[in-house]
């Protein structure tokens, strides 16, 4: 199996423990409600990129992809008190899952012939739409909207892939290194309240 596919794996199931472990302060959500608050934070980001590719919508043609959104809906239950703590201090899964579906969308832009400087937004949307969906459903401002460095940090590892390919570092460790480009900045980010300056109307 291609890495690319590992990492869309990966991505899948720590989105999946994201979102069941967002619904914490919900306490009305019972299993299902968790379950498909994950589901949806696991596959809406690919499904919109699939979707504006013109693409098959990947988890419609590979089971595997519901396993890994389940698995980690099972794993934020059979865990939840310390991946609970892990997430209130880094969010660590919804780093990690930004970082991996970024690499992922924006190779899958390129491989259909994707101008470069489009690529990267595919990455990102990738990355950021399945948190947008799980906000809104539990209604709560999206990330993206809040001050922190969300989807900035998704664009930065965008385009250090891009800089990457184009001095041929083997494309193994470019996913590693760029991925790592998204994880160093989302948490140096939450770490020192870091963010982009305010939108100010003259």
């Amino acid at each position: 199996m291609e890495i690319q596919y590992f990492f869309e794996l990966f991505g899948t199931l720590f989105f999946g423990i994201s979102g069941a472990l967002a619904t914490d302060d919900q306490t009305d959500y019972d299993w299902f409600a968790a379950g498909f608050i994950g589901f949806l934070t696991s596959i809406g980001g690919g499904t919109v990129r699939d979707i504006l590719l013109s693409v098959d919508i990947m988890w419609i043609k590979d089971v595997n992809l519901l396993y890994a959104a389940g698995l980690g809906v099972l794993l934020a239950a059979i865990f939840y008190k310390p991946l609970l703590s892990l997430r209130r201090t880094f969010m660590l899964f919804d780093t990690l899952g930004i970082a991996l579906f970024t690499i992922v969308g924006m190779e899958k832009a390129l491989h259909l012939g994707i101008n470069p400087v489009i690529a990267p937004v595919m990455g990102m949307f990738t990355a950021v739409f399945g948190s947008v969906i799980r906000d809104t459903m539990l209604n709560e401002l999206p990330i993206l909207f809040r001050k922190e460095i969300y989807a900035v940090a998704c664009l930065i590892g965008a385009i250090v892939y891009l800089i990457l390919m184009q001095f041929h570092v083997e494309r193994s460790v470019n996913f590693f290194v760029s991925g790592g480009v998204i994880v160093f900045v989302r948490l140096m980010a939450i770490k020192y309240n870091l963010s982009l300056p305010k939108f100010k109307r003259s």
